[in-house]
């Protein structure tokens, strides 16, 4: 009785629909893959040659002020003049008005390299979201996609280059269907993210470029105490989180309210990083320092270097410099969870790995990616700590992020709808909550 004739054909019709667009999108992950992971080799070696030139040549930090004043002009040139950056990429998956530009791509690529040549404290990550976004984007629109079908692509394309660029595909594609919208996984997008990162990943690997890993040198066993020192970590971390998001949002008010000349805002920050490395004597805080990343897992950070590189790298984005804020929550949190840890009874390392953890899932809202990042860069031995580590900085940071689009759609707190965009409206909502 139930299998009909009408009940096979509805079948058949399912089939060929399901098929039809596994295929389409195993093409177009193709072409995403393969496009974002040459351009983000590209990206990794560009910036990578700089850096080795800049730790060579200590004195080009006199030049960041004039390489400010280039970025402006870059920008203004490709006519963009109120650049959003990876805030306009996340809103345009959401928001058909917002539309991210092809020239954003090159744009981003080439002053992201001229940042992190002369100084400023900035990552690539944060980048390589903007490049994957505009690649994505724009092929959607070449080859003709509807709004729902570019949104995946863009999705894809930032899955594609953050995967080339640090070297964890799983990642890039769970942080690209979690970070939009807190509270939804845009599992649509779940194959093509999966696909396109894994693509692009393999390319990297072609052109030998060696993926982000570390060794830790101690994980500890699970116990109560151990469980209760992970705890203390990821609380400070989620208030850290906190300040790190706000300290952004303000400077870079600041820097707009009182310089609204975008020349002279830039050349006041160039100046004022330059002063402040002068101040520090030392180059532990310009560009991405992937290198004091490193130390701290290994056991060793200066006490003050987290609050320092967090003032680098508030001052470098707020006054316009071009680049991610990813790796420098990275430092921030290797830097802080190192110190922390070795305070409470953890060992620095590890306390460096929780913390780098711990602070990116307290900035990003992105707890699923977050947990899968430490597999990635630390192995499995120590997930369940993570696990709470990632689950207890999540819940605790609010609704603060560094991307003011991001949307926290169902409440940290309880199972409740809020729909609410990330630093707005906080104890408004917080009080509706209690209510």
């Amino acid at each position: 009785m139930i299998f009909t004739k009408e009940y096979w054909l509805n079948c058949i019709d399912r089939t060929k629909r399901y098929a039809k667009t596994f295929i389409k999108w195993l093409i177009c992950s193709a072409i995403i893959g393969i496009t974002c992971g040459a351009v983000g080799t590209a990206f990794h070696y560009s910036v990578e040659y700089v850096t080795q030139f800049r730790s060579g040549h200590r004195w080009i930090i006199f030049l960041l002020p004039a390489a400010g004043l280039l970025i402006v002009f870059l920008y203004r040139a490709g006519g963009i003049k109120h650049d959003k950056g990876t805030n306009l990429v996340i809103g345009s998956i959401r928001n058909p008005e917002y539309n991210v530009p092809f020239r954003m791509a090159p744009l981003i690529f080439i002053t992201t390299v001229i940042t992190h040549l002369f100084g400023g404290s900035a990552g690539r990550e944060g980048a390589a979201l903007q490049i994957g976004g505009s690649l994505g984007a724009s092929i959607g629109k070449l080859i003709k996609m509807d709004d729902s079908d570019k949104h995946i692509m863009t999705l894809c394309g930032m899955s594609a280059v953050f995967a080339a660029l640090f070297g964890t595909p799983v990642t890039a594609a769970l942080f690209s269907v979690e970070v939009i919208s807190i509270g939804i996984l845009y599992y649509s997008a779940l194959v093509p993210c999966i696909l396109s990162a894994t693509i692009s990943y393999a390319i990297t690997e072609k052109f030998h470029i060696t993926p982000t890993y570390f060794i830790l040198n101690q994980v500890p066993e699970m116990s109560l105490a151990t469980g209760i020192r992970v705890i203390i970590l990821s609380v400070a971390a989620a208030v850290l989180s906190i300040l790190f998001c706000m300290s952004m949002q303000v400077i870079g008010k600041t820097f707009k309210k009182y310089l609204k000349n975008q020349y002279l805002r830039i050349l006041v920050g160039g100046v004022l990083l330059v002063l402040l490395t002068l101040a520090v004597r030392c180059n532990d805080y310009n560009g991405a320092g992937m290198n004091i990343i490193e130390q701290a897992i290994h056991g060793t950070a200066k006490p003050e270097a987290f609050i320092l590189k967090l003032l680098f790298t508030c001052i470098t984005i707020g006054c316009g410099f071009r680049g991610g804020e990813i790796v420098p929550s990275f430092f921030i949190g290797a830097t802080f969870g190192c110190t922390l840890g070795g305070w409470i009874g953890l060992d620095p390392g590890f306390g460096a790995a929780m913390g780098l953890v711990c602070l990116f899932c307290g900035v990003v809202n992105c707890p699923l990616a977050s947990l899968v990042l430490s597999i990635e860069l630390f192995g499995a031995s120590g997930i369940l700590l993570f696990a709470i580590g990632c689950s207890v900085s999540y819940m605790l940071s609010g609704y603060y992020s560094l991307y003011s689009e991001q949307k926290i759609i169902y409440s940290k707190l309880r199972p409740h709808y809020v729909n609410l965009y990330t630093n707005q409206e906080v104890k408004t909502n917080e009080h509706s909550e209690a209510e």
